[in-house]
């Protein structure tokens, strides 16, 4: 039996290896092992039990010598030993001795000069499927030649950890060793884990390479190959807003900004499902079929049929599935230089302009703070919109310093001229808990095409006092009123109150969490009015 060299990592006596089954293969298998069931249109659907989102209090980097300098210690980036580290790992290969192996060897980076080769060793078939989709395939030829990995991942959900004896949170652990190039996972099945544990450990590398790591979705002209990226956190429309069927997808949310352009460190996708419609959103909805990994949702036993509605497992559904699923996807996933960047925030204090234009500072002072906000309503206690600051709109994902990022976007910007906007997709005229709207999405979408095809270069803008922004007074397919955020306000009081509060929290937030940030880029942050 071939083992691929498994025994290395102290995995002996494999009841059967298998190496980069096909989706048939391995959807077989996981029916055969009892991990999920087929839905009605073919997609393996599974629940994942107790873990069903990322465990950010369960991540933890190896503190070695050789990078703790580089890392930003503190609640994301949690350190742990290498001993603590290594004595999980000989735990969880003992316990995957005697068991099926899945492996997939596959790559994590579209432009051939970046790529990394990542050897994915799962103890279920249905996770393997999962990160066969997400991550990019390799052909026949490739997989021949594949050789060594440049990085290991061991999944094994089924085996706890003992906190007090693993030095650990709880049963679960998320762990990479950035410089012995592993990462294990266990006691989640939350197949995120995987994703994300790739996505940090690029976050990491691209950064030697010259490469600008983005939590973010891109799309490109198909015949002037123009492109743009678009940063965001759930529920602001990064997915929505990138899936427009006039432009090539490239990815929607992992990429590198190299000095050639932009590239998918993924081949697949991993959208969420929750309320999910064929009128709202019909590439997701085609996309769950065969082939495709259904997270969390509930499912008719009798008609297979898929409840997008019901929450009660979680409200983090998901699907995971490849690419070119999408009917406009751009494979392989490689774009040119971004015209353009931008931002989008749903702001619940419906305070923030619908679209507004920002200077250098202010693009990097907007990326590092990664601003949206909950509604009232959404957690126990919440009565008020809630704001969330994420850095670099992908905090938990990010290892090094946000001023990293930051500088690395700044000379972008600077070299290559990129425009960069802030979209507000969240409500206007008044806050969500004053039963105000959102933004009209066509007027969102009319703004987000003024800005990729350059109209809003021959408009006239006004200075925003209190957000220190500048936004547009005309926007073809919006009315000019709809570009003013205070005069939708009727109250243009209760108005000024609402703004000067958002941005002391802006100031807050900036000034506890990046207080050696340089002055030029704190300044260029929201004013609020003393």
């Amino acid at each position: 039996m071939e083992t691929y060299g498994i025994e290395k990592l102290g995995i002996i006596g494999p009841k059967a290896v298998y190496r980069n089954l096909t989706p048939a293969q391995l959807t077989e298998a996981a029916l055969r092992r009892g991990e999920g069931s087929l839905s009605k249109t073919g997609a393996l659907v599974v629940t994942t039990g107790k873990y069903t989102g990322r465990s950010p209090n369960d991540k933890f980097i190896v503190d070695s010598e050789g990078i703790h300098n580089e890392i930003a210690w503190g609640k994301v980036n949690r350190p742990i030993s290498r001993e603590k580290f290594n004595a999980i790992k000989s735990k969880v290969a003992a316990y995957l001795q005697g068991r099926e192996i899945f492996i997939f060897d596959g790559f994590a980076g579209a432009d051939k000069k970046y790529t990394k080769k990542f050897r994915i060793i799962n103890e279920l078939a249905s996770q393997n499927m999962f990160i066969h989709e997400l991550l990019i395939r390799p052909t026949a030829e490739e997989l021949a030649d594949y050789g060594e990995p440049d990085y290991t991942m061991l999944v094994a959900p089924g085996f706890k950890c003992d906190p007090e004896v693993d030095g650990v949170n709880s049963e679960a652990a998320i762990m990479i060793d950035y410089e012995a190039h592993m990462i294990v996972i266990c006691g989640s099945q939350y197949s995120g884990e995987i994703k994300k544990s790739v996505f940090s450990t690029m976050n990491y590398v691209m950064v030697k390479e010259n490469v600008l790591p983005m939590h973010c979705s891109a799309n490109m002209d198909p015949v002037t190959h123009e492109t743009a990226v678009f940063f965001g956190l759930s529920g602001t429309g990064k997915t929505t807003l990138s899936a427009d069927p006039g432009r090539k997808l490239i990815g929607d949310d992992e990429h590198g900004w190299s000095p050639d352009g932009v590239f998918n460190f993924e081949g697949g996708c991993y959208a969420k499902c929750i309320n999910l419609s064929a009128e709202h959103e019909p590439e997701i909805y085609g996309a769950i079929k065969f082939g495709s990994l259904v997270e969390n949702v509930v499912m008719d036993p009798e008609t297979r049929e898929l409840d997008f509605d019901d929450g009660s497992l979680t409200e983090n559904t998901r699907v995971g599935y490849p690419i070119n699923y999408i009917d406009n996807a751009q494979i392989p996933g490689v774009g040119g230089i971004p015209k353009v960047v931008i931002f989008l925030t749903a702001d619940a204090f419906g305070v923030l302009p619908p679209v507004s234009r920002l200077s250098r500072e202010a693009a990097m002072y907007h990326f590092v703070t990664g601003f949206t906000s909950k509604l009232a309503g959404t957690e126990r206690g919440v009565t008020e919109p809630q704001p969330t600051f994420s850095t670099l709109f992908g905090e938990p994902f990010m290892p090094m310093d946000p001023s990293v990022y930051a500088e690395m976007l700044g000379k972008k910007l600077d070299e290559y001229g990129t425009k960069v906007y802030l979209v507000n997709t969240g409500w206007a005229g008044g806050s969500a808990a004053m039963g105000a709207k959102r933004m009209s999405l066509p007027y969102t979408r009319a703004m987000v095409t003024a800005a990729l095809n350059g109209t809003f270069d021959n408009i006239e803008f006004k200075h925003h006092d209190i957000f220190n922004v500048d936004y547009p007074v005309s926007c073809p397919g919006v009315p000019d009123e709809k570009l003013d955020a205070r005069g939708m306000w009727e109250d243009k009081a209760a108005y000024d109150a609402q703004a000067n509060k958002l941005a002391q929290m802006f100031a807050d937030n900036f000034a506890k969490k990046y207080p050696n940030m340089p002055a030029e880029i704190a300044n260029a942050g929201p004013k609020p009015k003393v």
